[in-house]
């Protein structure tokens, strides 16, 4: 039988580590909590061929709603007792999409030479995620693949729900700030140009604001290629700077400050890590492995240096509960919940709760968004129009009342 070194806690909350002989990865979670050990992070010390990357050529992303639909599948095929090769090669003349068809031929040939189905899964990255990869082999250990299948499916259909909420909901808004901005360009490059001539030419004596209109549309009009300019160089180097490690964590925590979009970006990332860290515990994953492939799925770098942080203080043997608490960052009915999970000894149980708590409230604040935003962007767009027209009628006015 293969060995396991491992990493726990005692009931002291002293951290232990050693190794343990077990059939399995879940062989060997059982056998530490027989000892009355609680398990950090248990790895197999069998030597394992690398896993690289396969480049396949013209093989892209596979869609969530075929990755949903290939899942589910295969966890009813193996439910009803149907060989994996046999099942893989079902889905694979199945399945509509051309990416996961090519991964799968590829996967059905690694398992069929003897390769595990999770090491076989983890060559091809842009179809199956660490968490999936990692939830498999936890199933294969168990003997609970169906099970966790069904899980991984759950999952991956909530994450693009959530996706296709949050762009349905933008769409909306978005198209209001483009009819604003072409607005605002046509009154500037168009009209106010025409208008400017007769301005000039009547020699009345023109406000502040209709000076400062003016010139902002001589500018557009005879300096645009200066303006974009500035445009593109301006967006190559936020650009570089949001892709190095400290100017992303600073735009990040910027967005979590920001009014709506703030509360939004950390609701979708508090279910997500909820939903994800209670399928992989749930899955007979170690709390430690769960939370470091938690992070990695989380799209906001400070949340996720939050459960990376974590990550070190239960090393250290601090509980789930108190590491993540550390921050601050975290909303306190998290780490409540969290601490309740450790005290019951259903940690999985209760954080499916919490996914589903702020998975509703995602869903009631997307809602709501067109309703909030909508009145914001029409009364800007109200105000900036109107300062236009009214810099520019307040002269004509004038020089109509002259001429009457």
């Amino acid at each position: 039988m293969p060995d396991f070194s491992y990493t726990a806690r005692t009931k002291a909350g002293t951290v232990q580590t050693g190794t343990i002989t077990a059939q399995s990865r879940q062989g060997a979670l059982d056998g530490l909590k027989q000892k009355e050990l609680h398990p950090i992070i248990v790895k197999s010390n069998e030597k394992k061929g690398t896993n690289k990357d396969v480049k396949i050529p013209g093989l892209g992303g596979v869609k969530p709603k075929d990755l949903v639909v290939f899942t589910r599948q295969f966890a009813t095929m193996i439910s009803a007792g149907v060989p994996i090769l046999r099942a893989l090669t079902t889905l694979k003349e199945q399945t509509e999409s051309p990416a996961l068809k090519v991964a799968l031929e590829q996967i059905n040939n690694d398992v069929q030479g003897g390769t595990q189905l999770s090491d076989a899964l983890a060559k091809h990255p842009k179809a199956f995620s660490e968490i999936y990869v990692n939830m498999v082999r936890a199933g294969e250990a168990g003997g609970i693949l169906d099970t966790i299948l069904n899980r991984l499916a759950l999952q991956v259909e909530k994450d693009s729900a959530i996706k296709g909420k949050l762009k349905g909901a933008m769409i909306y808004p978005s198209v209001i700030t483009l009819v604003a901005i072409g607005a605002v360009i046509f009154l500037m490059t168009g009209v106010i140009p025409k208008l400017t001539g007769i301005l000039i030419e009547s020699g009345v004596e023109l406000p502040l604001q209709t000076k400062i209109i003016m010139g902002i549309s001589d500018f557009l009009v005879t300096k645009w290629p200066i303006l974009l300019g500035a445009v593109v160089v301006a967006g190559v180097a936020f650009t570089r700077f949001v892709r190095t490690p400290g100017g992303k964590y600073k735009f990040h925590a910027l967005l979590l400050r920001t009014p709506v979009f703030g509360k939004i970006i950390m609701k979708v990332n508090v279910a997500r890590f909820a939903r994800t860290f209670s399928s992989l515990l749930g899955a007979g994953v170690s709390e430690l492995e769960s939370l470091e492939t938690t992070a990695g799925a989380l799209t906001n770098v400070v949340i996720r240096q939050v459960l990376l942080d974590a990550v070190k203080e239960i090393k250290n043997g601090k509980p789930v509960s108190v590491a993540l608490g550390e921050s601050g960052r975290l909303p306190g009915i998290v780490i409540q919940m969290a601490s309740v999970g450790e005290e019951t000894g259903q940690m999985d149980t209760v954080l499916t709760k919490v996914a589903e708590f702020y998975e509703d409230e995602v869903d009631t604040v997307i809602a709501s968004l067109s309703s909030i935003i909508e009145p914001i962007l029409i009364t800007t767009l109200g105000a900036v129009v109107g300062v236009i027209v009214a810099s520019v009628l307040g002269p004509i006015s004038s020089i109509q009342g002259s001429i009457n």
